[in-house]
């Protein structure tokens, strides 16, 4: 099926007007525009967690660089078209009817769209066994074409061609009848669309909702040719309304299915209590429907919806941050269940701050370092994590006559047992997993912190003990030095 695609497009290729540029000088262009490679994980990857490179590669797509998806490199790529005079002769050759809409969508690198379209041979039933016979990444590199496609053609509709062309009802038509092209496959699409790919879905309603503002904000001098852009209009929310649907009722699907997942357990204890996959992906869907907020935000004509998607993107969050408490209860071990709580939280406020808490500012109440800002609810987590993990090594040496009073050295307590459970307590959190290089650092330096002046105090009180172990493999700097390499994985 991908070969019969492939074939049409190189076959079509070569029909282009030897009046239009080659096909490299656009296309290629086009094609080399990338979008953030988190986008294409499933949230049913076979993989058990997730490295350190992917979450950092998840937390770039939320800065303002990445959070356009391109859509900057497109723009630029639609602006040269238009000054190069290709766009503007596309238009005549359309009005001419000589298979212009062909040749333009080659350049655009979606030439299937207008196969399909057509319904020649079966073409779109063959579309529909494509995507469902094919994998997540595949089906991603389909929508992200697509995607790039309808972004420069709204881009030369809206603002660059009917700015800088004579008859602006020659060009309507011809980004008419680009656009409705581009909408006919959409259902389609989305008919055969599994859960996996609802972030290309997401990428879809993103750039459907984009060309609605952008096109719904363009005025035109002939009130015939501003007819036909709002009949765009009226074809690209109708595609929105679809779009959203799928998007909730994908949601809904999803959640049903965690529900009744039960390998969480299993994969918290050999991730170590890292990020879950699962979170992972759940927050770069609300990264995308943010973004898709955001954009809407910037119209008036669609405030209805945003406060809509503003529900939907609440609604997410708060399942989030359930479904990870509700999934860490099962974990037996209570160091490694706060630990995995932790990473997760973390994660979600880092990736999907509230408005009053941040991270990276210094705006928020939580724990400050170096920084790094913790929400309370981390906050609260750590101080559990650390309570049960390292509160009773430390117990072995130090004691509390009541509640809230400082701790004293005891008089007569084992050390051996406070070595004892120091190594197994070590031993047994070494390989766990603290993704974010500056949690993993707070973390460390906590547990040091609370631990070792402890115990350098303890040694001093009893100097036989302090001249034993001194120079041995149970000093405290042998001791620090172990905890500096916790939580590496």
């Amino acid at each position: 099926m991908a070969e019969h695609l492939a074939s049409v497009q190189e076959e079509t290729t070569t029909s282009v007007a030897a009046s239009c540029p080659p096909s490299s000088t656009y296309r290629e262009s086009i094609r080399s525009v990338t979008w953030p490679q988190w986008q294409i994980r499933s949230a049913g990857s076979s993989q058990s967690g997730q490295s350190g490179s992917t979450y950092s590669s998840i937390s770039g797509a939320s800065s303002s660089s990445a959070a356009d998806f391109g859509a900057e490199e497109l723009t630029e790529i639609a602006r040269r078209m238009v000054s190069d005079g290709y766009t503007q002769r596309m238009v005549q050759a359309f009005t001419s009817k000589d298979g212009a809409l062909q040749n333009w969508f080659v350049e655009l690198d979606v030439d299937w769209v207008l196969e399909i379209r057509g319904g020649y041979g079966g073409s779109r039933r063959r579309l529909e066994l494509l995507l469902q016979n094919s994998s997540a990444s595949w089906r991603q590199e389909l929508i992200d074409r697509w995607v790039r496609a309808l972004t420069i053609i709204v881009v030369s509709t809206s603002k660059e061609l009917v700015a800088g062309v004579h008859d602006t009802l020659a060009a309507a038509r011809f980004g008419k009848a680009s656009i409705s092209a581009m909408l006919v496959v959409v259902a389609p699409i989305l008919a055969v669309l599994k859960v996996e790919n609802l972030q290309a879905v997401l990428h879809m309603y993103i750039c459907v909702s984009s060309a609605s503002r952008d096109l719904g904000a363009t005025h035109v001098v002939t009130s015939e040719a501003q007819s036909i852009f709002n009949e765009i209009c009226v074809l690209l929310e109708r595609e929105e309304s679809r779009l959203i649907e799928t998007i909730s009722n994908s949601l809904s699907k999803m959640r049903m299915t965690l529900i009744c997942d039960d390998s969480w357990v299993m994969d918290i204890l050999r991730g170590g209590g890292e990020v879950h996959r699962k979170i992972q992906f759940w927050v770069g869907c609300i990264v995308l429907m943010r973004k898709a907020h955001e954009s809407m935000q910037k119209s008036s004509t669609q405030s209805h919806k945003a406060e809509n998607l503003r529900r939907l993107i609440d609604g997410t969050i708060d399942y989030t941050k359930e479904l990870l408490l509700r999934k860490s209860e099962f974990c037996s071990d209570p160091s490694l269940r706060y630990m995995f709580r932790l990473n997760n939280s973390y994660f979600v406020a880092h990736e999907v701050p509230e408005p009053s808490v941040s991270l990276d500012l210094g705006l928020g109440s939580g724990h400050h370092h170096r920084g790094l800002e913790l929400t309370p609810e981390c906050e609260q987590y750590m101080k559990s994590y650390f309570d049960v993990s390292w509160g009773h090594v430390l117990s072995c040496i130090l004691q509390s006559d009541s509640p809230g009073q400082p701790k004293r050295r005891k008089k007569n307590s084992s050390l051996a047992k406070f070595q004892s459970e120091f190594h197994k307590t070590y031993q047994a959190q070494k390989f766990w997993k603290v993704p974010d290089p500056q949690l993993r650092s707070l973390m460390r330096e906590t547990i040091t912190k609370r631990v070792i002046p402890g115990y350098r105090d303890y040694l001093k009180e009893h100097p036989e003990l302090e001249k034993q172990d001194s120079g041995g493999s149970n000093s405290p700097a042998v001791l620090e030095e172990m905890l500096g390499e916790l939580f590496e994985g």
